[in-house]
């Protein structure tokens, strides 16, 4: 009796220790600040308690037996070889166990993954290392990069508590709305994660994977990239800042000004000549906080993954194919396009920087003007030329230099306004349905597929099925709205600003007659270009 009442408190102890002191305990799971991420937890605690005491029967029918039923004590072994009592014990037991698992574990894994009535939708994409946030039908978007100092990293100077966990611009969602996420990749597997919203979501390129949150509490709460996505894999930080709803709303009312104010401020930087001491010094900030991380700080690069940059044959070679390596990227390689991420001020500052650091010395000097000229598809201008053009001898072979230069321009927007007119003409010419149902698919595989599959099958609780759906089956203007202007509240984007209506025209044709759809329809782009008006 009494070896029965210390097993009985020592399963005691062994099942109640881990409640009293679980939200102390350093190595537990933490029970972060949303619903979901509460939810999670005491699933997890729930399945601790049940191991706890499964482990607890076991174990104490193992030890017991060995103590009271060893050889040592003249027991002798009981001989049977099938009990069906026995058998049925260990099967339905186990089974309920299961059903008692399965049961919660069901109910917040349909609540993790119901991303429905969200109030704001954001897509975050992965690359390597850093992460790109877009916030639908706002107009803003951003790169989010890690900001720790090169000095911690390099063990020369001391760690932060938030070491590796910094950026210079944290994602902002508000407290107490429904944020939904869309997670996709430019070039390989990340992972999105933030424990203490439980969300942890892959993004995959060339796929889209839906998550969502809603934080009660406003605060900074961090995480990172919980997949092996390349040799910088522990540098690609994410750190949400929630700010409350009223503050939120004046934090996207400041972003959308600074974008506008940044896109004038661009246009005058067009006009500026820095010095070959300020493109350097300049520079240098950007290729230690944008290329460093592949090419190195000393330009060496890594050999067999990425390029050396120091006499490389791009170094040495052209100014443009430098400048639109750096814009467009490489495809099939890790080189980014940088075209969206810095302005041309800073690419040609790089640029200049490369091709005259770690003794490369080439004396090229880019300006902004450069950068802007060749992703617009001028000529590039050279250092030398754009010196000759500041170098005017006096004020009237300045005027002159005007007064051509005006009229040059007045040339070009007419000849571009006369060819717009008629791309616009022939845009709004009538196809016949088969014409229409070929672009149509070619404008579906490039725009629509990644959402709604290529069967038109969709994903079920993500996304809407097109075969036989009502907006299929229903109005045609309703299907041309959806496609030009989207649907708020959901994925579906507007399409108005990126298809012509000729496109527009035809991929909803396309949808109304594939997969069995057959509605017999067709769509012209006279028919899209007057919705709405």
């Amino acid at each position: 009796m009494k070896q029965w009442l210390y097993c009985a408190l020592l399963g005691l102890l062994v099942v109640v220790a881990p409640r009293l002191g679980a939200s102390e305990m350093p190595l537990n799971m933490t029970q972060g600040v949303t619903n979901i991420s509460g939810q999670v937890y005491d699933l997890h605690m729930i399945i601790l308690y049940i191991c706890c005491a499964i482990g607890f029967l076991v174990f104490g029918v193992m030890i017991y037996s060995m103590i009271f039923h060893r050889k040592s004590k003249g027991v002798e072994p009981a001989k049977f070889h099938h009990s069906t009592k026995v058998e049925v014990i260990w099967t339905v037991i186990p089974f309920l166990i299961l059903i008692g698992m399965a049961i919660p574990a069901t109910k917040t894994l349909i609540a993790m993954e119901d991303p429905s009535n969200a109030d704001l939708t954001i897509k975050v994409t992965g690359s390597q290392w850093k992460w790109h946030y877009s916030y639908f039908n706002e107009d803003v978007e951003f790169f989010s990069v890690l900001s720790t100092p090169r000095d911690q990293i390099e063990g020369d100077a001391t760690k932060t508590d938030t070491y590796l966990l910094e950026v210079d611009k944290p994602l902002v969602i508000p407290t107490n709305r429904k944020v939904r996420f869309l997670m996709t990749s430019d070039d390989v597997i990340h992972s999105w994660w933030v424990p203490a919203f439980a969300v942890k979501k892959d993004a995959n390129p060339g796929f889209i994977n839906e998550a969502w949150t809603k934080v009660d509490k406003p605060g900074t709460y961090r995480g990172q990239c919980a997949e092996l996505c390349g040799k910088d894999h522990g540098f690609m930080p994410v750190v949400v800042e929630v700010l409350p709803e009223a503050e939120f709303d004046a934090w996207l009312a400041d972003q959308k000004l600074a974008a506008k104010q940044a896109e004038v401020e661009a246009a005058a930087s067009l006009n500026k000549t820095l010095s070959m001491e300020e493109l350097m010094a300049q520079g240098e900030q950007v290729y230690l906080a944008s290329c460093a991380a592949c090419h190195q700080p000393n330009g060496a690069g890594l050999p067999g993954v990425f390029p050396s940059l120091i006499g490389s044959p791009l170094i040495k070679g052209d100014v443009s194919a430098h400048i639109d390596i750096v814009v467009n990227g490489k495809p099939g390689t890790a080189m980014q396009a940088f075209n969206k991420q810095l302005s041309a001020t800073q690419i040609a500052a790089v640029v200049t920087y490369e091709r005259n650091a770690w003794g490369n010395n080439s004396g090229d000097s880019v300006q902004a003007i450069d950068v802007s000229n060749l992703t617009t598809g001028a000529a590039t201008s050279s250092s030398a030329e754009t010196e000759a053009t500041q170098a005017v001898p006096d004020a009237t072979s300045a005027v002159e230099t005007i007064e051509q230069a005006a009229e040059t321009v007045v040339s070009e927007v007419q000849e571009i306004a006369s060819e717009v007119a008629q791309a616009v003409e022939a845009d709004l010419s009538e196809l016949t349905h088969e014409q229409l149902m070929s672009e149509g698919e070619q404008v579906y595989m490039a725009s629509c597929v990644a959402c709604h599959q290529a069967n038109g099958a969709g994903l079920p609780g993500a996304f809407p099925s097109l075969i036989g759906s009502p907006i299929i089956k229903g109005d045609v203007s309703g299907h041309i709205e959806v496609v030009k202007n989207g649907a708020p509240g959901t994925a579906m984007q507007a399409f108005g600003a990126l298809l012509t209506p000729r496109q527009i025209a035809a991929v909803v044709t396309y949808e109304r007659n594939a997969w069995g759809n057959n509605s017999g329809d067709t769509v012209q782009a006279k028919d899209v270009d007057s919705h709405g008006q």
